[in-house]
């Protein structure tokens, strides 16, 4: 063999080899344009999981993603390379009850926001202006659905043209004025999701660019024409429309209305659907028996999917690819690293009654350091906590001198006045009966720094009243005054060692106060306040205990609290911890001279629905006597269940207790039962405390947790063979401090 052959024959294998490296490359660019257009449908969305699922088992590439509404969640994941697995886990993960919500968690409301809770937790989203009453765009403003989002695109936060994320990709929306689709190509990916998923009236509109956005489905619920405009050859798409009711099946008001959204929805994917070819694919799930809500089905509606998708693998197989073409399409489609570059400016956007300091020094991120999502979220969710903005959102975007941070606030366009309310009532079925309605009027961003006045009115058995002026200091809210003025009644008992009642008191008592205070990182609050007024006797019956004349009160009291509870009424984490030093001085306006001291220490945990909680509470006079009127009382649901509420009354208290419960149900309407007990007494002083001389109550409880509380019902048993029931609506452990 000459030289110059076999020059030749190696010239040869280097030219077979170019063109073995380069046929993927070739079949790559030679296959159809496959366009995947995935359809609205509420939680069956999670169907669409399955079909990518079997898409990707059979190696056919997706050149092009269009979603609506969950479709539009489900493709932008994908489309940002996120792997299937990821995606099954974080939809199986997801707290799907807290996207339709806007309470970020009671953890991070400040200590006097969580003070009200107990008296006025139902807050409807009403506001009051000089032109009446007012209400959000939605039932939900998707706070909590926006952080969600935006860790669900983590990755491609950086993104702001979706041409760039590894699959191309476009969301539809609808322009909630016109009626016309939007389909948004460009911007913020988390935003543009959470605009073509807010469904009228369940979830506000997005403002975006000047126009007011909501669910895609109501214009284009399946944009097969999107898809083929942005170029698509072949379409594969997945159509999860609910399908039209029968007659004997719209009986009900909501079947009614749900059927004329599934007719306008059914109607424009109907004209969607005229535009396939004889090579496109469409799938359609049987998800008969699944509705929207079905977000707990999520294994189910997985499969559902990937059955529906491998029914039509003879139509799908000529999309398929050679293993070293997948093997390709996987590394360019890959996810892109989340980026770590520092934060060079934080920028703020809305928010014009407070000033833009208020903002800012609530954010712990700083310029020149990197972004700490996790610390930014919780910051943000503190700010929301306070009550003032609709939505708190945030985004980053890319630019010469680094990542520019940009924090958003919406303020709540039915502000700044809210009305809040609340039901307490209590029953033992043996002639105490306590039922209070409370209605709470706030009055919030009076100045730059978020001056607020509040006052709050409740009405029953245990009359209320209290109007305060609270004044931050500072723009972070650390220090802060609180000026306010307070009127309440209540009824006291006094019964002999028999348990017979011997005396029943109303006292009302009158006082204004001023308090200065700081709170101490988000969980805990220390003030000192100086308070003046009096106690009165409004009437008196059975034997003199308590003196006719008013008894002039005055005097300070330093109070620390931590309240890290994650629910006022039935916690299953966190603690509460509060101890107040008072002190009364005839110096100070008192007719009596004494100190006393109050603690309490409250924990819980929950463990697979199991929950224990603990709790101690003392008071003690530690110096004179303070006079019937701030005599301490127990008795009453929780307070020694299985004595009359009253009962045990006295100088000082001491009591401890400890509950176990089991909750069962789902996640919309869970339900409990439990046993609980509880050892204490009133004395008059705690050194004649001891073991021998407490009461002792054993008690077994059921409920349900409903928006006003536990609604519950419980039979305790003491140690004098004594037996009582209740009925009880609106419990919380704090009562007890407060």
């Amino acid at each position: 063999m000459t030289v110059r052959n076999i020059g030749r024959r190696r010239v040869s294998w280097l030219l077979a080899a170019a063109l073995l490296l380069l046929a993927p490359k070739v079949l790559a660019e030679d296959r159809p344009v496959v366009g995947l257009v995935l359809s609205g449908g509420g939680a069956k969305g999670m169907a669409h999981v399955g079909v990518l699922r079997v898409l990707e088992e059979m190696r056919i590439p997706v050149d092009l993603i269009v979603g609506t509404s969950a479709g539009s969640a489900v493709g932008a994941l994908y489309a940002s390379g996120m792997p299937i697995p990821e995606i099954e886990r974080r939809f199986l993960r997801l707290d799907w009850l807290a996207s339709f919500q806007d309470n970020p968690g009671r953890s991070y409301k400040p200590v006097r926001r969580k003070r009200d809770d107990w008296r006025f937790p139902v807050v409807p989203g009403i506001g009051v202006r000089a032109d009446g009453l007012h209400v959000g765009g939605g039932l939900v403003a998707g706070q909590n659905l926006g952080f969600i989002l935006n860790e669900l695109t983590r990755n491609a936060a950086l993104v702001e043209d979706f041409d760039r994320l590894p699959i191309p990709f476009r969301a539809v929306a609808t322009d909630l004025e016109t009626g016309e689709q939007v389909v948004i190509g460009e911007g913020n990916l988390a935003e543009a999701i959470r605009a073509s998923m807010s469904i009228p009236g369940v979830y506000a509109p997005v403002e975006r660019h000047g126009r007011l956005l909501v669910d895609g489905g109501v214009a284009n619920n399946l944009p097969i024409s999107v898809a083929r405009d942005m170029g698509a050859d072949i379409i594969i798409a997945v159509d999860i429309t609910d399908s039209l009711m029968q007659t004997d099946e719209l009986r009900e008001a909501f079947s009614v209305v749900g059927q004329l959204t599934t007719i306008m929805t059914r109607r424009n994917s109907e004209q969607q659907l005229a535009l396939l070819s004889g090579q496109d694919v469409l799938i359609r799930p049987d998800l008969e028996g699944y509705t929207s809500a079905d977000f707990y089905d999520a294994p189910i509606l997985f499969e559902l999917g990937a059955s529906a998708a491998r029914k039509h693998a003879v139509e799908l197989h000529p999309l398929s690819v050679s293993q070293a073409d997948w093997l390709q399409w996987q590394v360019r489609h890959r996810a892109p690293e989340a980026t770590q570059e520092p934060v060079a400016r934080i920028e703020i956007e809305g928010g014009r009654r407070l000033a833009s300091d208020f903002l800012r020094e609530r954010i712990r991120q700083k310029p020149g350091e990197r972004l700490n999502r996790d610390e930014l979220e919780a910051d943000l969710k503190r700010i929301y906590g306070l009550g003032y903005y609709e939505i708190v959102s945030y985004s980053t975007a890319s630019s010469p001198e680094g990542t520019i941070l940009t924090i958003r606030v919406q303020e709540k366009s039915w502000g700044p006045n809210y009305l809040s309310f609340g039901l307490n009532y209590e029953d033992n079925f043996d002639g105490e009966t306590r039922f209070n309605l409370a209605s709470s009027l706030r009055i919030t961003e009076l100045n730059a720094l978020g001056g607020e006045w509040q006052t709050g009115l409740q009405l029953g058995t245990e009359p209320w009243v209290r109007s305060q002026w609270y004044q931050p200091l500072d723009y972070g809210y650390e220090r802060f005054l609180v000026l306010g003025g307070e009127y309440s009644r209540d009824t006291l008992s006094l019964f002999d060692s028999g348990g017979r009642r011997i005396a029943e008191v109303d006292v009302a008592f009158r006082k204004a106060d001023l308090a200065v205070g700081m709170e101490i990182g988000g969980n805990a609050e220390v003030r000192l306040t100086y308070s003046r007024g009096y106690a009165t006797v409004d009437e008196q019956i059975g034997q003199p205990v308590a003196p006719e004349d008013s008894v002039h009160q005055g005097g300070l009291a330093l109070q620390l609290v931590h309240d890290s509870l994650n629910d006022t009424f039935f916690p299953s984490a966190g603690g509460f911890a509060g101890l107040r030093m008072r002190m009364e001085r005839d110096g100070l306006g008192s007719d009596r001279r004494f100190d006393s001291v109050t603690g309490m220490a409250l924990g819980t945990e929950s463990w697979r629905g199991l929950t224990l909680t603990g709790l101690v509470y003392a008071h003690a006079v530690t110096r004179g006597v303070p006079g019937i009127e701030n005599a301490v009382r127990l008795g009453g649901f929780r307070r020694l269940s299985a004595y009359a509420p009253g009962e045990i009354t006295g100088a000082d208290a001491l009591m401890a207790s400890v509950y176990a419960s089991q909750t069962f149900g789902g996640p919309l309407l869970p339900w409990f039962v439990g046993i609980g007990f509880e050892a204490g007494n009133a004395w008059s002083s705690l050194h004649s405390a001891s073991w021998d001389s407490a009461v002792k109550s054993s008690s077994v409880f059921a409920g349900v947790d409903t928006f006003l509380g536990p609604v519950q019902v419980a039979a305790a048993y003491n140690n004098e063979d004594n037996w009582t029931a209740y009925l009880n609506i609106g419990f919380s452990f704090t009562q007890l401090f407060y």
